[in-house]
């Protein structure tokens, strides 16, 4: 399989609108009092952060390891309990906060720790996730977002919503799905006995856009239409104008056992939400990224929100995929899969890369050269995109710690 996309997030004005009311939230966070505690640092207890308004506040714990929490009311109203089993607050830490909160206290207790928010008026915890190191942060952040009742969350749990998303607020609209076609033109792709992969991803994408359009749910790009060869920076720069809300690349797979046969989904591994970081924040490509100047700190952080946002949308919807594909086709026994392939670095487009079949195998390459056999597997993929769409679909806004 090629390692596509070698460049990525191609100019785009999508990025630039999508990260703007989150970097004024984060930037808030670190500019807002952060409460430090004058006494010695504690063992596990960094700091505490807190950034926001009077609607909406979010409480950044700062830990020297990974830690799962606790959230109930105290018997005051007022007062907000954040429980961290196995989290050593040392001599504690204690001050004033901001936005809601008016002040906090961290303090050590038996089995753990016990983060106590004083809040100024009630207050109601619409999202809460850790965040592990990465691009140069070197600690682990559990993040709590207050809202006052009535107040729309500030931003998306784990990340801003790309700015389709945003413009479906008000009033709703149909879903943009990029679907690419891998290979084409001078690049067949895996040669079959019959096919060649270039002509399978094609055949494929345009039954799968004449399906989604049919539901008029959605709309469709194709980042190639003919058998062209389209450069790789150009796929992504197509998505990411589109404003797209998925992308997924439709592959048939290779290998030199032809026994070898099934269906299989990539998403991003760690590896490669590294090396898109590198790229954005390094001297690579920042393909229209407008990431605040300043504070390098702020430009992580805006980052790897948006990053681990995208990877667990790709992640969800690669599982419920896999769940109506396998229902038309064999599935490889390790089936939903992870790599550094350059399709799915975008930090702002959830993508998946599906691997149709093996073109080497005469039962999977029947199945994908057959019209029948075809349509009706890209009719899973459709009832996966419309399972993924639904409201209650659970991940979709990212899971709670």
């Amino acid at each position: 399989m090629e390692a596509l996309f070698g460049k990525v997030l191609g100019g785009s004005r999508r990025m630039a609108v999508g990260l703007t009311a989150l970097a004024a939230f984060i930037i808030a966070a670190f500019a807002a009092g952060s409460g430090l505690a004058d006494g010695p640092r504690p063992d596990d207890v960094v700091q505490i952060r807190f950034g926001g308004d009077s609607r909406n506040t979010r409480v950044v714990v700062e830990l020297t390891r990974s830690a799962r929490a606790r959230i109930e009311q105290g018997a005051d109203p007022a007062e907000l309990l954040l429980t961290l089993p196995g989290v050593d607050a040392g001599e504690g830490l204690s001050g004033p906060g901001a936005g809601l909160v008016r002040g906090y206290e961290m303090s050590s207790q038996a089995g753990g720790a016990r983060l106590s928010l004083n809040l100024g008026r009630h207050a109601e915890v619409t999202r809460r996730f850790l965040l592990p190191p990465g691009d140069g942060v070197r600690v682990y952040r559990y993040v709590i977002d207050l809202a006052a009742p009535g107040a729309a969350p500030r931003d998306n749990p784990q990340a801003p919503p790309p700015p389709a998303a945003r413009r479906r607020e008000q009033p709703p609209a149909q879903r943009t799905i990029v679907i690419d076609a891998g290979h084409g033109g001078t690049d067949p792709g895996a040669l079959g006995a019959e096919y060649q992969e270039r002509e399978i991803t094609l055949a494929a994408a345009l039954e799968l856009r004449r399906q989604l359009e049919a539901t008029g749910r959605y709309r469709v790009v194709l980042t190639r239409s003919t058998d062209v060869l389209v450069p790789h920076a150009r796929r992504v720069t197509i998505a990411r104008d589109a404003g797209a809300d998925l992308f997924i690349s439709l592959h048939a797979d290779s290998s030199g056992n032809a026994e070898t046969r099934g269906a299989s989904v990539y998403t991003l591994s760690d590896r490669g939400a590294d090396r898109a970081a590198r790229q954005a924040l390094g001297s690579g490509p920042f393909g229209g990224l407008d990431l605040p100047a300043g504070d390098p700190a702020v430009r992580r952080v805006l980052l790897d929100l948006t990053q681990r946002a995208t990877m667990n949308r790709s992640a969800v919807f690669a599982n419920v995929l896999l769940n109506h594909v396998g229902h038309e086709a064999p599935l490889l026994a390790r089936s939903h899969r992870d790599e550094n392939f350059a399709v799915l670095l975008a930090p702002d487009v959830p993508a998946v890369l599906l691997e149709m079949g093996f073109i080497t195998n005469a039962e999977d390459a029947s199945r994908l050269g057959e019209t029948g056999s075809r349509r009706r597997m890209m009719g899973a993929v459709v009832r996966a995109i419309d399972a993924y769409f639904r409201p209650e679909t659970p991940g979709v806004t990212g899971a709670q710690p």
